[in-house]
Protein backbone atom coordinates (compact mmCIF):
# COMPACT_ATOMS: atom_id res chain seq x y z
CA UNK A 1 0.00 0.00 0.00
CA UNK A 2 1.00 3.59 -0.62
CA UNK A 3 1.44 6.02 2.25
CA UNK A 4 1.33 9.78 1.63
CA UNK A 5 2.68 12.17 4.25
CA UNK A 6 2.51 15.91 4.23
CA UNK A 7 5.65 17.84 5.07
CA UNK A 8 6.75 21.43 5.13
CA UNK A 9 9.98 22.69 3.67
CA UNK A 10 12.16 25.20 5.54
CA UNK A 11 10.50 27.97 3.56
CA UNK A 12 7.06 26.77 4.70
CA UNK A 13 5.91 25.24 1.42
CA UNK A 14 3.92 21.99 1.49
CA UNK A 15 5.29 18.83 -0.05
CA UNK A 16 3.74 15.36 -0.30
CA UNK A 17 6.06 12.44 0.40
CA UNK A 18 4.92 9.13 -1.12
CA UNK A 19 6.27 5.75 -0.08
CA UNK A 20 5.07 2.46 -1.58
CA UNK A 21 5.93 -0.86 0.00
CA UNK A 22 4.95 -4.18 -1.53
CA UNK A 23 6.04 -7.68 -0.58
CA UNK A 24 8.66 -8.93 -3.02
CA UNK A 25 9.52 -5.43 -4.25
CA UNK A 26 11.88 -2.75 -2.91
CA UNK A 27 10.36 0.46 -1.44
CA UNK A 28 9.55 3.19 -3.95
CA UNK A 29 9.62 6.84 -2.80
CA UNK A 30 8.97 10.20 -4.43
CA UNK A 31 8.06 13.77 -3.38
CA UNK A 32 5.40 15.97 -5.07
CA UNK A 33 4.12 19.52 -4.85
CA UNK A 34 0.46 18.64 -5.48
CA UNK A 35 -1.51 16.03 -3.56
CA UNK A 36 -3.46 15.06 -6.67
CA UNK A 37 -0.22 14.36 -8.55
CA UNK A 38 1.10 12.30 -5.64
CA UNK A 39 -2.06 10.17 -5.54
CA UNK A 40 -2.04 9.63 -9.32
CA UNK A 41 1.61 8.61 -9.26
CA UNK A 42 0.99 6.19 -6.39
CA UNK A 43 -1.87 4.54 -8.30
CA UNK A 44 0.25 4.16 -11.43
CA UNK A 45 3.24 2.70 -9.58
CA UNK A 46 1.10 0.22 -7.67
CA UNK A 47 -0.45 -0.91 -10.95
CA UNK A 48 3.01 -1.31 -12.48
CA UNK A 49 4.17 -3.36 -9.51
CA UNK A 50 1.02 -5.48 -9.75
CA UNK A 51 1.80 -6.23 -13.39
CA UNK A 52 5.41 -7.06 -12.51
CA UNK A 53 6.98 -4.24 -14.54
CA UNK A 54 8.30 -1.93 -11.84
CA UNK A 55 10.82 -4.29 -10.25
CA UNK A 56 12.96 -4.74 -13.38
CA UNK A 57 12.73 -1.00 -14.05
CA UNK A 58 14.12 -0.24 -10.60
CA UNK A 59 16.77 -2.97 -10.80
CA UNK A 60 17.99 -1.55 -14.11
CA UNK A 61 19.14 1.58 -12.29
CA UNK A 62 21.17 -0.45 -9.76
CA UNK A 63 23.24 -2.65 -12.07
CA UNK A 64 25.80 -1.80 -14.74
CA UNK A 65 26.50 -3.63 -17.96
CA UNK A 66 29.88 -4.61 -16.51
CA UNK A 67 28.10 -6.40 -13.64
CA UNK A 68 25.84 -8.22 -16.09
CA UNK A 69 28.76 -9.32 -18.27
CA UNK A 70 30.73 -10.53 -15.25
CA UNK A 71 27.79 -12.54 -13.94
CA UNK A 72 27.23 -14.12 -17.36
CA UNK A 73 30.90 -15.06 -17.72
CA UNK A 74 30.98 -16.56 -14.24
CA UNK A 75 27.73 -18.52 -14.41
CA UNK A 76 26.81 -19.15 -18.03
CA UNK A 77 29.66 -18.94 -20.55
CA UNK A 78 30.67 -22.54 -19.82
CA UNK A 79 27.24 -23.65 -21.04
CA UNK A 80 28.59 -23.13 -24.56
CA UNK A 81 29.66 -26.53 -25.84
CA UNK A 82 32.88 -25.77 -27.72
CA UNK A 83 36.13 -24.22 -26.42
CA UNK A 84 36.19 -22.00 -29.51
CA UNK A 85 32.70 -20.74 -28.75
CA UNK A 86 33.60 -19.94 -25.15
CA UNK A 87 36.77 -18.15 -26.22
CA UNK A 88 34.95 -16.08 -28.85
CA UNK A 89 32.13 -15.17 -26.45
CA UNK A 90 34.63 -13.92 -23.83
CA UNK A 91 36.37 -11.81 -26.45
CA UNK A 92 33.10 -10.36 -27.79
CA UNK A 93 31.84 -9.45 -24.34
CA UNK A 94 35.17 -7.95 -23.31
CA UNK A 95 34.69 -5.36 -26.06
CA UNK A 96 31.21 -4.39 -24.83
CA UNK A 97 32.46 -4.24 -21.25
CA UNK A 98 35.24 -1.84 -22.21
CA UNK A 99 32.96 0.28 -24.35
CA UNK A 100 29.72 0.48 -22.36
CA UNK A 101 30.43 -1.32 -19.10
CA UNK A 102 30.08 1.80 -16.93
CA UNK A 103 26.49 2.42 -18.04
CA UNK A 104 23.63 1.26 -15.86
CA UNK A 105 21.23 -1.08 -17.60
CA UNK A 106 18.65 1.70 -17.45
CA UNK A 107 20.99 3.87 -19.55
CA UNK A 108 21.85 1.05 -21.95
CA UNK A 109 19.43 2.19 -24.63
CA UNK A 110 19.17 0.97 -28.23
CA UNK A 111 20.67 4.33 -29.26
CA UNK A 112 23.73 3.79 -27.03
CA UNK A 113 24.25 0.30 -28.42
CA UNK A 114 23.75 1.51 -32.00
CA UNK A 115 26.30 4.31 -31.51
CA UNK A 116 28.85 1.82 -30.17
CA UNK A 117 28.18 -0.55 -33.06
CA UNK A 118 28.67 2.33 -35.52
CA UNK A 119 32.17 2.86 -34.14
CA UNK A 120 32.81 -0.88 -34.23
CA UNK A 121 31.94 -1.03 -37.94
CA UNK A 122 34.92 1.19 -38.69
CA UNK A 123 37.16 -1.76 -37.74
CA UNK A 124 35.19 -4.95 -38.40
CA UNK A 125 32.76 -6.31 -40.98
CA UNK A 126 28.98 -6.30 -40.71
CA UNK A 127 28.76 -10.05 -39.95
CA UNK A 128 31.40 -9.70 -37.21
CA UNK A 129 29.43 -6.85 -35.64
CA UNK A 130 26.35 -9.08 -35.73
CA UNK A 131 28.22 -11.73 -33.74
CA UNK A 132 29.09 -9.15 -31.09
CA UNK A 133 25.50 -7.96 -30.92
CA UNK A 134 24.40 -11.57 -30.46
CA UNK A 135 26.83 -11.98 -27.56
CA UNK A 136 25.50 -8.84 -25.86
CA UNK A 137 21.94 -10.00 -26.47
CA UNK A 138 22.67 -13.31 -24.74
CA UNK A 139 23.68 -11.44 -21.57
CA UNK A 140 20.73 -9.05 -21.62
CA UNK A 141 18.24 -11.84 -22.31
CA UNK A 142 19.29 -13.44 -19.04
CA UNK A 143 19.00 -10.06 -17.33
CA UNK A 144 15.35 -9.97 -18.51
CA UNK A 145 14.31 -13.60 -18.02
CA UNK A 146 16.22 -14.78 -14.95
CA UNK A 147 17.79 -11.92 -13.06
CA UNK A 148 14.88 -9.44 -13.35
CA UNK A 149 17.34 -6.64 -13.96
CA UNK A 150 15.66 -5.45 -17.15
CA UNK A 151 12.14 -5.26 -18.52
CA UNK A 152 13.09 -5.67 -22.20
CA UNK A 153 16.25 -6.44 -24.16
CA UNK A 154 17.43 -3.22 -25.91
CA UNK A 155 19.46 -5.21 -28.46
CA UNK A 156 16.20 -6.46 -29.97
CA UNK A 157 15.64 -2.93 -31.34
CA UNK A 158 19.06 -2.66 -33.01
CA UNK A 159 18.98 -3.75 -36.64
CA UNK A 160 21.60 -6.28 -37.71
CA UNK A 161 23.74 -5.74 -40.77
CA UNK A 162 22.98 -7.79 -43.84
CA UNK A 163 25.15 -10.87 -44.19
CA UNK A 164 26.40 -12.50 -47.35
CA UNK A 165 25.24 -15.94 -48.37
CA UNK A 166 28.50 -17.30 -47.02
CA UNK A 167 31.87 -18.31 -48.32
CA UNK A 168 32.08 -21.43 -50.50
CA UNK A 169 35.70 -22.20 -51.28
CA UNK A 170 36.24 -25.86 -52.13
CA UNK A 171 39.07 -27.87 -53.59
CA UNK A 172 39.22 -28.90 -57.21
CA UNK A 173 40.29 -32.50 -57.90
CA UNK A 174 43.84 -31.38 -58.64
CA UNK A 175 44.03 -29.14 -55.55
CA UNK A 176 42.74 -31.95 -53.36
CA UNK A 177 45.34 -34.39 -54.67
CA UNK A 178 48.14 -31.86 -54.15
CA UNK A 179 47.03 -31.09 -50.59
CA UNK A 180 46.75 -34.73 -49.55
CA UNK A 181 50.16 -35.46 -51.06
CA UNK A 182 51.69 -32.52 -49.15
CA UNK A 183 50.08 -33.75 -45.92
CA UNK A 184 51.46 -37.26 -46.43
CA UNK A 185 54.94 -35.84 -46.85
CA UNK A 186 54.64 -33.69 -43.70
CA UNK A 187 56.71 -34.49 -40.63
CA UNK A 188 53.54 -34.03 -38.61
CA UNK A 189 52.01 -37.50 -38.69
CA UNK A 190 48.61 -36.27 -37.50
CA UNK A 191 48.13 -33.89 -40.41
CA UNK A 192 47.19 -36.35 -43.19
CA UNK A 193 44.46 -38.20 -41.24
CA UNK A 194 43.17 -34.90 -39.84
CA UNK A 195 42.72 -33.43 -43.33
CA UNK A 196 41.38 -36.71 -44.72
CA UNK A 197 38.80 -36.97 -41.93
CA UNK A 198 37.72 -33.36 -42.49
CA UNK A 199 37.13 -34.09 -46.17
CA UNK A 200 35.29 -37.33 -45.47
CA UNK A 201 33.08 -36.17 -42.60
CA UNK A 202 32.68 -32.40 -42.99
CA UNK A 203 33.43 -32.06 -39.27
CA UNK A 204 34.82 -28.86 -37.83
CA UNK A 205 38.42 -28.58 -36.69
CA UNK A 206 37.48 -28.49 -33.01
CA UNK A 207 35.14 -31.46 -33.38
CA UNK A 208 37.88 -33.61 -34.90
CA UNK A 209 40.55 -32.56 -32.42
CA UNK A 210 38.16 -33.25 -29.53
CA UNK A 211 37.31 -36.74 -30.78
CA UNK A 212 38.07 -39.46 -28.20
CA UNK A 213 38.79 -43.13 -28.83
CA UNK A 214 36.05 -44.12 -26.42
CA UNK A 215 33.55 -42.59 -28.86
CA UNK A 216 34.94 -44.41 -31.91
CA UNK A 217 33.32 -47.60 -33.24
CA UNK A 218 36.08 -49.27 -35.25
CA UNK A 219 33.89 -52.21 -36.24
CA UNK A 220 31.49 -49.94 -38.11
CA UNK A 221 33.95 -47.08 -38.79
CA UNK A 222 31.83 -44.53 -36.98
CA UNK A 223 32.36 -41.97 -34.24
CA UNK A 224 29.98 -39.99 -32.04
CA UNK A 225 30.41 -36.29 -31.42
CA UNK A 226 28.95 -35.42 -28.03
CA UNK A 227 29.93 -31.74 -28.09
CA UNK A 228 29.00 -29.88 -31.27
CA UNK A 229 28.40 -26.22 -32.01
CA UNK A 230 24.61 -26.55 -31.76
CA UNK A 231 24.85 -29.00 -28.81
CA UNK A 232 23.31 -31.88 -30.75
CA UNK A 233 25.02 -35.27 -30.85
CA UNK A 234 26.15 -36.24 -34.33
CA UNK A 235 27.57 -39.42 -35.83
CA UNK A 236 30.50 -39.30 -38.22
CA UNK A 237 31.14 -42.01 -40.80
CA UNK A 238 34.62 -42.78 -42.12
CA UNK A 239 34.31 -44.28 -45.60
CA UNK A 240 37.12 -45.46 -47.92
CA UNK A 241 40.59 -44.14 -47.17
CA UNK A 242 39.34 -42.32 -44.09
CA UNK A 243 38.28 -45.63 -42.54
CA UNK A 244 41.62 -47.21 -43.41
CA UNK A 245 43.46 -44.29 -41.80
CA UNK A 246 41.30 -44.55 -38.68
CA UNK A 247 42.10 -48.24 -38.22
CA UNK A 248 45.79 -47.58 -38.83
CA UNK A 249 45.81 -44.89 -36.13
CA UNK A 250 44.10 -47.28 -33.71
CA UNK A 251 47.06 -49.68 -33.97
CA UNK A 252 49.37 -47.09 -32.40
CA UNK A 253 49.26 -46.92 -28.56
CA UNK A 254 47.39 -43.86 -27.34
CA UNK A 255 47.73 -42.48 -23.86
CA UNK A 256 45.72 -39.26 -23.84
CA UNK A 257 42.41 -40.73 -24.93
CA UNK A 258 42.16 -38.30 -27.83
CA UNK A 259 42.32 -39.62 -31.40
CA UNK A 260 44.74 -36.85 -32.35
CA UNK A 261 46.55 -36.72 -29.03
CA UNK A 262 46.85 -33.84 -26.59
CA UNK A 263 49.44 -31.56 -25.05
CA UNK A 264 49.05 -30.41 -21.46
CA UNK A 265 45.66 -32.09 -21.36
CA UNK A 266 44.12 -30.51 -24.45
CA UNK A 267 44.28 -31.18 -28.21
CA UNK A 268 46.35 -28.74 -30.24
CA UNK A 269 45.96 -28.02 -33.96
CA UNK A 270 49.23 -28.50 -35.94
CA UNK A 271 49.10 -24.96 -37.33
CA UNK A 272 52.66 -24.73 -38.65
CA UNK A 273 52.47 -28.08 -40.44
CA UNK A 274 49.14 -27.10 -41.96
CA UNK A 275 50.46 -23.80 -43.29
CA UNK A 276 53.47 -25.54 -44.82
CA UNK A 277 51.22 -28.11 -46.52
CA UNK A 278 48.99 -25.39 -47.96
CA UNK A 279 52.05 -23.60 -49.30
CA UNK A 280 53.56 -26.78 -50.79
CA UNK A 281 50.20 -27.61 -52.42
CA UNK A 282 50.13 -24.08 -53.88
CA UNK A 283 46.63 -23.34 -52.63
CA UNK A 284 45.37 -19.77 -52.79
CA UNK A 285 42.94 -18.34 -50.22
CA UNK A 286 42.36 -21.65 -48.43
CA UNK A 287 41.68 -22.23 -44.74
CA UNK A 288 41.19 -25.42 -42.76
CA UNK A 289 37.46 -24.65 -42.39
CA UNK A 290 37.22 -24.75 -46.20
CA UNK A 291 37.69 -28.51 -45.96
CA UNK A 292 34.20 -28.54 -44.44
CA UNK A 293 32.93 -26.52 -47.40
CA UNK A 294 34.72 -28.93 -49.71
CA UNK A 295 33.05 -31.97 -48.14
CA UNK A 296 29.63 -30.32 -48.39
CA UNK A 297 30.25 -29.23 -51.98
CA UNK A 298 31.31 -32.72 -53.04
CA UNK A 299 28.19 -34.10 -51.38
CA UNK A 300 25.98 -31.54 -53.17
CA UNK A 301 27.57 -32.36 -56.51
CA UNK A 302 26.96 -36.03 -55.79
CA UNK A 303 23.22 -35.40 -55.65
CA UNK A 304 22.53 -34.73 -51.96
CA UNK A 305 19.48 -32.62 -51.16
CA UNK A 306 19.63 -29.58 -48.88
CA UNK A 307 18.06 -31.49 -45.93
CA UNK A 308 20.68 -34.22 -46.43
CA UNK A 309 23.43 -31.60 -46.43
CA UNK A 310 22.04 -30.04 -43.25
CA UNK A 311 22.04 -33.43 -41.52
CA UNK A 312 25.56 -34.19 -42.75
CA UNK A 313 26.95 -30.88 -41.47
CA UNK A 314 24.90 -30.87 -38.25
CA UNK A 315 22.76 -27.80 -39.01
CA UNK A 316 19.28 -27.59 -37.50
CA UNK A 317 17.87 -25.48 -40.34
CA UNK A 318 18.43 -25.19 -44.08
CA UNK A 319 19.62 -21.58 -43.98
CA UNK A 320 23.30 -22.45 -43.54
CA UNK A 321 23.32 -24.92 -46.46
CA UNK A 322 21.57 -22.72 -49.02
CA UNK A 323 25.02 -21.54 -50.07
CA UNK A 324 25.45 -24.94 -51.74
CA UNK A 325 22.10 -24.80 -53.57
CA UNK A 326 23.69 -23.89 -56.91
CA UNK A 327 25.76 -27.08 -56.77
CA UNK A 328 22.59 -29.18 -56.56
CA UNK A 329 21.00 -27.59 -59.64
CA UNK A 330 22.07 -30.28 -62.09
CA UNK A 331 20.77 -32.94 -59.70
CA UNK A 332 17.44 -31.10 -59.39
CA UNK A 333 17.20 -30.76 -63.16
CA UNK A 334 17.72 -34.49 -63.66
CA UNK A 335 15.05 -35.27 -61.04
CA UNK A 336 12.60 -32.91 -62.79
CA UNK A 337 13.40 -34.47 -66.16
CA UNK A 338 12.70 -37.99 -64.86
CA UNK A 339 9.38 -36.79 -63.39
CA UNK A 340 8.37 -35.17 -66.71
CA UNK A 341 9.31 -38.28 -68.69
CA UNK A 342 7.12 -40.44 -66.48
CA UNK A 343 4.07 -38.26 -65.86
CA UNK A 344 3.99 -35.44 -68.43
CA UNK A 345 5.16 -36.95 -71.70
Amino acid sequence: MASIRQRKTRSGELRYYVEIRRKGAPPVRKTFVLLSTARAWARDVEAEIQRGHMLPRLEATKHTLAEAVDRYLEDHVNDLSSPEGRRDRRSELAWWRRKLGALTLADLTPAAISDARRELLKRVSGPTSNRRLAALSAVLSLAVREWMWLETNPVSRVRRKRESRGRVRFLSDDERDRLLAACQESRERRLYPLVLFALATGARQGELLGLRWRDVDLAHLRATLHETKNRDRRTLSFPGKAGEALREMARVPHFTGYVFGARHGRPVFPQQAWQIAVKVAQLEDFRFHDLRHTAASYLAMSGATLPELAAFLGHRTLEMVRRYAHLTESHSESVAARMADRFLS
